[in-house]
């Protein structure tokens, strides 16, 4: 299994009160303890590394977004060796195109087109890239790559989110791109960021800002962070646009009568397939579910499932993503997603 690299310039800003940890005993026998933790991570960031390379082989304009994603999930089926709840694919794949930041798979029958435009794809472990066909685009790829550095950088145990999020805006907001012979700067979008992950929770209660004034609250040993940035040249703001695809039942909820039977038929579909990760309608039609939309409507509804719809800046400009999951071990920190490509 290719492991991880830990980039040298990854681990330098770590802080001068923190150096004791690796050499502390103590430490390194916690890591000895927590390394089955660590194995699973690995492994599912092998797979992604795997199945990227794979995508970024065969993507290029014509395509069905449909064909696309369903390749690189049964890709992914495949090399995780799907099991339930136990290995698969714990997001929907994300392929947002042009103003579209996040949260956009088609839904059964799309007919989407992949053009000579941006392609985002990203996936636990939680990790996303662009793709351009056009280098004038490359600038804008740029900043989100050294953005995205910059977080990791700058992250560590005992480390305050705000801090990464100033580092990154500035960063990000050095960049210009010249599109069509208009000049744009680079926007950090304001209101995504990057987060905590949790056991079965992609959004762990923490947030790692991409702009300037975020949370003092700091990030503590044993984390896992998703460092993603979102560059822009429209307004650097996102709305909810779009038909719904992305759905995940809420993971503080707890148990609500439903009066609907095929709600709580569908429901119990969700707690055994995806639990409390994302899925989207594709993956219930895969399932054999049919006829839900008024069912999952009323699960949304009853604050069961949460609605995650398409996040978009203003239409004519284009966004690009990078992220990659880091691991804060007792002596070290971890980029698990890092790879040769990014």
């Amino acid at each position: 299994m290719l492991i991880l690299k830990n980039l040298e310039n990854d681990l330098k800003p770590m802080h001068m009160s923190n150096l004791w940890r690796t050499t502390s005993e103590e430490k390194r026998e916690l890591e000895r303890l927590e390394k089955p933790i660590y194995n699973s991570v690995r492994q599912a960031a092998e797979v992604h590394r795997q199945v990227r390379k794979y995508i970024r082989q065969i993507v290029k304009p014509g395509m069905l977004m449909t064909d696309l994603c369903e390749t690189l999930e049964n890709t992914v089926r495949k090399l995780i060796s799907e099991n339930g709840l136990q290995a698969g694919i714990a997001f929907p794949t994300g392929c947002s195109l042009n103003w579209v930041a996040a949260h956009w798979t088609p839904n059964t029958g799309d007919k989407t087109v992949l053009h000579d435009v941006t392609l985002s794809s990203g996936h636990i472990v939680d990790c996303a890239f662009t793709v351009a066909f056009n280098p004038m685009f490359n600038p804008l790829l740029e900043a989100t790559r050294e953005a995205t550095n910059t977080g990791i950088k700058e992250a560590g145990i005992d480390v305050r989110l705000c801090d990464i999020g100033a580092a990154i805006q500035e960063v990000m907001e050095s960049y210009e791109v010249e599109i069509n012979g208009k000049m744009f700067q680079v926007k950090s979008i304001r209101d995504l960021n990057g987060h905590s992950i949790g056991s079965y929770q992609i959004h762990a209660g923490k947030s790692v800002p991409i702009v300037k004034g975020g949370e003092r609250t700091k990030m503590e040993e044993g984390e896992f962070y998703a460092i993603e940035t979102f560059g822009s040249t429209g307004k650097g703001h996102v709305r909810e646009d779009l038909e719904c695809s992305h759905y995940m039942k809420n993971f503080e909820v707890g148990h609500i009568p439903l009066r609907l039977p095929r709600a709580k038929q569908l429901l119990a579909t969700i707690n055994k397939n995806f639990s409390t990760l994302a899925f989207c309608r594709r993956y219930l039609d895969r399932l054999g579910e049919t006829k839900y939309l008024m069912a999952l409507k009323n699960l949304c509804d009853a604050g069961i499932v949460q609605p995650l719809p398409p996040l978009c800046d203003i239409k004519g400009s284009y966004v690009s993503q990078l992220e990659h999951t880091i691991l804060l071990r007792p002596t070290c920190k971890e980029v698990v997603s890092r790879g040769d490509d990014y």
